[in-house]
């Protein structure tokens, strides 16, 4: 490219950067290429888990200190290129302009370093000073692919760093070459790709038409090269920048010259080839790799399945042996003991304040330790299945099936586990990349029936169906799965009809996941629901307890019985009095409360609770009770994580508000047509 063309383009020093005490560092990437693990391993827990502004897409910060010099590292979101087609893509850009980071650290898999530089060619028209980590460089060997560092460096002219994140070499030596260029930026002279030869003057006229009318800190030669490609975002801000008469003759050089883009894009592959022609040597013709043997059963159109639900069952059945015994075991000999020694401690007191403190406050921060069980496991699966490669095999193999819902190949994972709890099911969304993908997950998660919900099923179907509760009860669970297929259809056509992307999936090879990794992962997860979750669960479980013991201590007197009684006039065609309403409201604290609500309205003095719901209540109406049990409003806790990850109200409201409109629904429904077929009236 010629000077005049290439200059305005790299404006390394067009916008000084903000004094600021030590220095901010951008660490890039595209997925799947360690960034997490190396950002891990440089901040370790001091970790800040925020979101970007505006976005529902998490910003992760850490603050480090290098040889007295403070550091504070961003990591930056995924991303294969730097067009405005995704929030991510937007997050990298806008960052590197408006934040000017004094460096930016790009990680790239050495052993797909190929696809991975078109990302650096992207990021060096930008003004930010940029230091390559060559991580993998272990697999990269083991597949037989041998990278020469230094010849890369000298080809593309800044410094490039070896790396095997997995166990930490070259982290030290890739910070260190950071500060310095960060400290040096005039020594930052790089081989910047050029576009081909047909559109190279057409490159230098937009430039000189677009004058002196392009803002800070947008570089004037890289607005030009957007605009060669076709940047809707960017040309929609600079038709507002440039005067109408200029901005018209700058649209119809753009229209006589649409093709632009192909020679912008071979610019960047002619010199991706230059790099990998003088720095890598591939493995040989024929040569199979471990990847490519064990593909053959993980993607396997019929092993694939049969493996990922192999795996799956391994996960769930390791909640349930190990994570629900110790569960339970939180939940008596510790939340229990300390109610206990609460209570005893408060015997003199008001009874309101020993209900508040004992039931109240510790029952919902209790609610949220025996939680920290299921979640670990969960988390430690879902980051052991991530950082080995093999997540990315699971949306493979799903997506076709998971694309007619409308959902991600990746929802399969935290929908599965939901049968565990929705807990973790809607926590596990955040796997998947797409927002809309994201945020279709976590509001199908609750329809998937939990183990709360299928304790309260194992209990009261032989109470209302005798000999024949096996099948009802498998027909309810039927009923959800059914239920929630038609609701994922029917959103993805209407609230999210347009915002599917294309799947473009990458498939990483396999590698020996980091414990550090997984360690941190755990713990800022586990951290973040007990610090954003944890204080809403406790908050409602209070007003839950106020509700069902005011006015009279009694709950059959309390304002959470008035309310039944209120919705009676809705509970009558679902066949149901206020007492099962009431039961149905208490189950929002947790599902198994629901049981115990019922005994206590509907038992009496040596009569067992089985008898007393068969004498008062009918066939119609238990099918009708359970169908809205099983579709009703979550629990408080999976409410609380609807609304710490979506970080919206009105969609955690939209989600409640379609859940019970589902589950009224549903209960008319099913009354109504068992009442017509003779099933039984309500007592």
């Amino acid at each position: 490219m010629s000077r005049s063309a290439q200059e305005p383009e790299r404006a390394p020093s067009a916008h000084p950067r903000p004094a600021r005490n030590g220095l901010l560092v951008g660490l890039a990437g595209q997925p799947n290429v360690g960034k997490s693990t190396i950002f891990n391993l440089l901040t370790g827990l001091s970790q800040h888990v925020g979101n970007w502004p505006g976005k529902t897409v998490e910003r992760k910060e850490g603050v480090i200190v290098w040889e007295d010099t403070p550091l504070r590292v961003v990591d930056l979101p995924g991303t294969y290129s730097l067009t405005a087609s995704s929030t991510e893509e937007r997050i990298t850009r806008d960052f590197i302009l408006h934040e000017s980071p004094d460096v930016v650290i790009m990680i790239s898999d050495a052993s797909a370093l190929e696809r991975n530089l078109y990302l650096l060619a992207e990021l060096l028209a930008l003004p930010a000073p940029v230091v390559l980590g060559l991580n993998m460089m272990d697999v990269a060997e083991a597949e037989g692919i041998h990278v020469e560092p230094h010849v890369l460096t000298a080809a593309l002219g800044l410094p490039v760093v070896p790396l095997v994140a997995t166990r930490n070499e070259g982290v030290r030596a890739l910070l260190a070459a950071a500060v310095r260029l960060a400290q040096e930026p005039e020594t930052f002279q790089p081989s910047r790709p050029e576009i081909t030869t047909p559109h190279r003057d057409v490159l230098a006229q937009v430039r000189t038409l677009l004058g002196g009318a392009v803002p800070a800190p947008y570089p004037p030669g890289w607005i030009a090269l957007k605009l060669l490609e076709g940047d809707r975002e960017l040309s929609d801000m600079t038709r507002a920048w440039l005067p109408a008469q200029a901005w018209t003759e700058v649209a119809t050089l753009l229209a006589a010259h649409e093709d632009a883009v192909l020679d912008i894009a071979g610019g960047r592959y002619a010199w991706i080839g230059r790099m990998m022609r003088a720095a890598v040597t591939n493995p040989r013709l024929g040569r199979i790799s471990a990847t490519d043997r064990l593909d053959k059963i993980a993607v396997h159109p019929l092993w694939g399945p049969l493996l990922l639900f192999a795996l799956l069952g391994g996960v769930f059945w390791l909640t349930f042996t190990v994570a629900l015994p110790m569960q339970e075991w939180l939940n008596v000999a510790v939340v229990g003991r300390l109610q206990s020694g609460l209570g005893d401690w408060l015997d003199g007191a008001p009874a309101w304040l020993a209900g508040l403190l004992v039931d109240g406050v510790l029952g919902g921060a209790g609610l949220v330790l025996t939680f920290v069980p299921v979640l670990a496991v969960f988390f430690v699966a879902m980051a052991v299945l991530e950082d080995s490669g093999y997540l990315a095999r699971v949306a493979y193999v799903m997506d076709r099936f998971m694309h007619l819902l409308g959902l991600h190949g990746k929802s399969i994972l935290p929908l599965f586990l939901g049968f565990g709890c929705n807990v973790p099911a809607v926590l596990g969304a955040r796997v998947i990349e797409s927002q809309s993908g994201r945020l279709l997950t976590i509001l199908l998660a609750p329809l998937v029936p939990c183990s709360a919900r299928l304790a309260v099923l194992a209990f009261l179907t032989p109470v209302f169906f005798g000999p024949g509760a096996l099948p009802v009860a498998w027909g309810l669970v039927i009923l959800n799965l059914l239920i929630l297929a038609a609701v994922g259809v029917l959103l993805s056509h209407t609230v999210f009809r347009g915002q599917q992307a294309a799947f473009i999936m990458e498939l990483p090879l396999y590698h020996v996941p980091n414990l550090r990794t997984i360690g941190l992962f755990v713990w800022h997860n586990l951290w973040a629901f007990l610090h954003r979750a944890g204080t809403l669960i406790v908050l409602v479980s209070v007003a839950v307890w106020a509700l069902s013991s005011f006015p009279g201590g009694q709950i059959e007197h309390s304002y959470l019985a008035r309310v039944g009684r209120a919705l009676e006039p809705i509970g009558a065609p679902m066949g149901m009095d206020w007492r099962l309403l009431a039961a149905l409201l208490s189950g929002f604290a947790a599902k198994e409360n629901a049981v115990a609500s019922l005994g206590v309205l509907y038992g009496k003095a040596g009569t067992k609770l089985s008898g007393a719901l068969a004498a008062h209540v009918s066939p119609a109406t238990g099918l009708s009770f359970l169908t809205v049990t099983m579709l009703f409003v979550p629990c408080m806790a999976t409410v609380a994580v609807m609304r710490q990850e979506t970080r919206s109200w009105l969609w955690t409201l939209f989600g409640v508000a379609m859940l019970l409109a589902i589950s009224v629904a549903a209960g008319i429904a099913v009354y109504q047509t068992a009442t017509w077929l003779g099933v039984g009236r309500y007592a």
